[in-house]
């Protein structure tokens, strides 16, 4: 193909080749997919109708739980569509569309989870401030503000990406549209933009990394210095379940970026390593947010029954 104009199409990669794993593999995903919106949804609910629950902390996690479902929505239904009808292809528009929508999800997230860090810090350090640092316009502004950027991130790195004229063919090797994977279809010369779109998006994960950090060490000196142990047991457990889905949304997406080449397997296995390591911060995350959260939160374990 001579440039992107002649691809109306992109080839994705399946996670298996024989009838009956792709069988296996549909219904794995569906199960996934139904947990995640059954987990995100009950929360969604049960936030917006207990008024107990409408404070900072559950406002954050409600618009945590929707980018968690329009994440999960963005590329599991095409996977299950690939592994039951047994094809691979995803059309341009398509391709640009779940680019789009997967980025600005996780650029979104992540800003939110760095907002979510700012709201336990100051209700655990600066509690008599908590008022008026986090009220109803703060909160609101905070979770427009974390929302537009991941849309202005996204429209860059789209706009940008699907500029390129696209040579190598129409093959990518993964099981969603991804960047990295697209520009390897592009000139070796022609992709210094975007590459330069990545390391300011870079910087700015960096910076919130940074934010979430520091804000932690101040959450667990504050904490340690508290004389109730109740009282310390109760504000661990207001934050625990932030800091696991932090930690699992980093550790995958660094994983799968950042992996030394001395630790990435021979080219022969290397595709098989890559599904599964992009299955685990694209797909997992947003099935697993949901549990970690109802877990150690009475609040929300109090209201999810009084929903059901």
């Amino acid at each position: 193909m001579s440039n992107s104009s002649s691809i109306t199409e992109f080839l994705l990669l399946m996670f298996a080749d024989t009838r009956e794993l792709q069988l296996f593999h549909f219904w794995l995903f569906l199960g996934i997919y139904l947990a995640a919106l059954l987990g995100n949804g009950l929360i969604i609910t049960a936030i917006a109708c207990d008024h107990h629950l409408h404070t900072p902390m559950y406002f954050f996690l409600l618009n945590l739980s929707v980018l968690d479902l329009c994440s999960i929505s963005t590329t599991l239904p095409k996977a299950m569509a690939n592994s039951l009808w047994d094809t691979r292809d995803i059309s341009y528009l398509g391709c640009a569309t779940q680019l789009f929508f997967f980025y600005f999800c996780a650029t979104a997230e992540f800003c939110l989870l760095t907002i979510m860090s700012y709201d336990r810090y100051v209700a655990i350090c600066k509690p008599l401030h908590y008022g008026t640092l986090l009220g109803s316009r703060a909160c609101v502004h905070m979770a427009a503000a974390a929302w537009g950027t991941g849309l202005l991130n996204s429209l860059l790195h789209t706009a940008s990406t699907f500029s390129l004229p696209l040579c190598k063919g129409n093959v990518i090797g993964q099981f969603f549209c991804e960047i990295p994977h697209i520009l390897k279809l592009s000139h070796s010369h022609s992709y210094l933009r975007e590459v330069g779109f990545i390391t300011v998006s870079a910087c700015l994960f960096f910076g919130c990394f940074v934010f979430i950090v520091v804000s932690y060490v101040q959450i667990f000196r504050a904490v340690l210095r508290i004389p109730s142990e109740q009282r310390q047991h109760k504000a661990f457990s207001t934050c625990l379940p932030h800091l696991a889905v932090v930690s699992l949304f980093v550790s995958t997406a660094m994983f799968a970026h950042l992996m030394p080449p001395s630790l990435k397997p021979p080219s022969t296995s290397s595709p098989t390593l890559g599904l599964v390591v992009s299955f685990l911060y694209a797909v997992v995350p947003p099935a697993l947010n949901p549990l970690i959260y109802s877990m150690r939160n009475q609040d929300l374990k109090d209201a999810l029954r009084k929903l059901i």
